[in-house]
């Protein structure tokens, strides 16, 4: 089983779910929702206190039957701040292949978090793991989404079409994919850049 033991870059926490961050994750999708909505099936209406305590509840259960990996983005200076989720877990075992998910609350974006939150959860996935290939699949038109794909180095594969329904609209997701070789050579500019 993958340790729970929190994982650090040089400005972000990464840490398992706890029960107690449930006034954390909250407020930062209630801060979030407005920005949320368009790509995330989960994020329409409203979002109270249960729905987080839900959420919290699976993300645990997930952890300890080693099905999904579901860290809590927090600042190095300020752990109590709850700045977003990244979530990795098994497509499949078989093949060593996985997939990424990420989301940064509102005030928080643009600041490069979602992409040093996502460098560090790739080295879990290829170093802690052993997965062969990373995929991301993003809503088409998420521009924040594709740019942090983008700059992390994976390979634009093509796009699924009507692959998720958000409200009352199916979505296009775009398919972005990073192979463990690609990873090996990317990591060290991960490093200059100062994301791990």
């Amino acid at each position: 089983m993958l340790s729970t033991t929190p994982r650090f870059t040089p400005a972000l926490m990464l840490r398992p779910f706890r029960r107690r961050d449930v006034g954390a994750l909250e407020e930062a999708v209630n801060e979030s929702l407005h920005d949320l909505k368009p790509w995330l099936p989960w994020a329409q209406g409203t979002y109270g206190r249960h729905d987080a305590l839900q959420y919290i509840k699976e993300s645990l259960n997930a952890w300890n039957e080693n099905r999904a990996f579901d860290f809590s983005i927090r600042a190095a200076g300020d752990p109590s701040r709850h700045l977003g989720n990244v979530s990795l877990w098994f497509t499949s075992h078989a093949n060593k292949s996985g997939e990424i998910g990420y989301w940064v609350r509102s005030g928080s974006s643009r600041q490069g978090v979602c992409t040093e939150a996502t460098a560090r959860l790739l080295e879990i996935a290829f170093d802690e793991l052993d997965m062969h290939k990373v995929t991301l699949r993003i809503a088409t038109g998420n521009l924040g989404s594709d740019r942090v794909a983008q700059k992390l180095g994976f390979f634009h594969e093509g796009v699924l079409r009507q692959e998720v329904r958000v409200g009352e609209e199916w979505l296009d997701h775009a398919a972005w994919s990073l192979l463990a070789e690609e990873w090996r050579v990317e990591r060290a500019r991960y490093a200059t850049n100062g994301w791990v």
